[in-house]
């Protein structure tokens, strides 16, 4: 049977809510299927492993003279309430206590509370998870995936970004197109042209969910 894994890119409060610091526009509009698919991977007991900006005031990309392509005014800085998880996906919001943070930070890596806890918060300093914390790929080793079903935000940022690392990592990758969402201006279509034609495939969040 195939393993399967979910990796949820960066669906924080500073990206998905309106008053957030780098939110991005019409994000609000995928919740409804964000929460389809976190209550599935509940019920299913699905791992999943949840990527978040953590930054400080010397990360790379945090700049008070901002490009808004390489570099962007304060959001999702360390310890702040933007760092969280909205309701639909966040992995502490049920007191199970099923749930290992990473920090890019971290000198070791906890395989063990990795392959017994259900939910994995990875938090990076880079819009590439596999730049942005050193432990990212222990993960992958650690759980041997064959496919990771990917969804979340920026589809043209940190999306991709996650979906490129994990084909180079030879896991099967299926995004879910309806629980994604791009920044203003993104030529979305050839975005998910590319992914399809490196191998990607894209599936609908109900598909996904009658599909299991």
């Amino acid at each position: 049977m195939e393993k399967t894994i979910f990796w949820n890119v960066d669906t924080q409060k500073d990206f998905m809510e309106k008053d957030g610091a780098l939110y991005v526009q019409g994000a609000e509009q995928i919740k409804h299927n964000l929460k389809k698919i976190t209550d599935y991977a509940r019920d299913k007991n699905i791992k999943v492993v949840n990527t978040g900006d953590y930054h400080t005031s010397v990360s790379k990309e945090i700049s008070k003279h901002p490009d808004f392509k390489t570099t962007f005014p304060d959001h999702c800085m360390a310890g702040t309430e933007g760092t969280e998880f909205i309701e639909e996906t966040s992995p502490t919001k049920i007191k199970e206590d099923n749930y290992v943070i990473i920090n890019w930070t971290d000198d070791d890596f906890p395989v063990e509370k990795v392959r017994g806890f259900r939910n994995i918060i990875l938090h990076k300093d880079n819009f590439n998870v596999f730049e942005g914390n050193p432990w990212a790929l222990n993960i992958l080793a650690t759980l041997w995936p064959e496919t990771v079903v990917v969804y979340g935000v920026a589809t043209n940022v940190c999306v991709d970004h996650a979906i490129n690392g994990l084909l180079e990592e030879d896991c099967k990758v299926i995004v879910v197109k309806d629980a994604i969402k791009e920044l203003p201006g993104c030529d979305v279509e050839a975005i998910l042209k590319g992914w399809q034609d490196k191998g990607v495939t894209l599936i609908s969040t109900n598909k996904l969910i009658n599909k299991k």
